[in-house]
């Protein structure tokens, strides 16, 4: 079951995913995080005893809404977020990406921003491009995405692309899992994306990419 929290309004901006922004380079920044967490897991929150396991552990999910008016979108996020900026080259055009993040047990879930310098839809395609394949290269998988729609705060929805990758990424290739939306509104295009180091439950990226709305 969905739930809800007060909504938290941040107008500060966030920062984009290494992995879609430098291809082929490993998210140094999202692996050092969940290595913190998973050197916690192994210092005795889970313990494993002889003939089972005494004590089942879960990831904290402490969900709240986000209200992020600087970058015209809103989303429940399970901790609360991070904010970051940088300049990027998307086809030989520099942009601002702003991203926010939150870690909850062994996955980031984040929301980019990428500032388009116009509307045009091919300047739209292009970053949506740069985006998908930057996010499947970094795992080794295919760029394949499927049609989604995103829906408006304010109602109606608008089409957009969704990816579920997996594969080995950074230098010690360990598995990560990628759940993905893309959408280009107007001067923006987003990216919402779950990455994790083992697949999540489905009630939890049902939470996130079902908050997921435009201004």
């Amino acid at each position: 079951m969905l739930m809800s929290r007060p909504a938290f309004r941040l107008s500060s901006p966030g920062f984009l995913l290494d992995l879609a922004v430098r291809p082929g380079a490993a998210p140094q920044r999202l692996l050092s995080g969940l290595a913190r967490l998973r050197r916690v897991l192994f210092a005795g929150v889970c313990m494993l005893a002889v003939g089972g396991l005494l004590a089942a552990c879960s990831p904290t999910y402490d969900w709240r809404t986000v209200m992020n008016n600087d970058n015209g979108y809103t989303v429940d996020l399970p901790a609360k977020p991070g904010n970051d900026a940088r300049q990027i080259d998307v086809g030989g055009t520099s942009m601002q990406m702003a991203m926010q993040t939150a870690e909850a047990g062994k996955a980031v879930f984040a929301v980019g921003t990428l500032m388009l310098p116009s509307d045009d839809p091919q300047t739209q395609r292009t970053a949506l491009d740069f985006l998908r394949t930057g996010l499947a290269r970094n795992v080794g998988a295919a760029p394949d995405a499927r049609p989604v729609q995103i829906p408006l705060a304010a109602g109606g929805q608008v089409p957009g692309l969704e990816m579920t990758l997996s594969g080995k990424a950074g230098e010690q290739k360990e598995t990560r899992t990628i759940y993905a939306r893309l959408v280009a509104h107007g001067r923006h295009v987003y990216q919402a994306a779950i990455i994790a180091s083992e697949p999540l439950p489905q009630e939890q990226v049902d939470q996130f990419f079902q908050s997921f709305q435009l201004y």
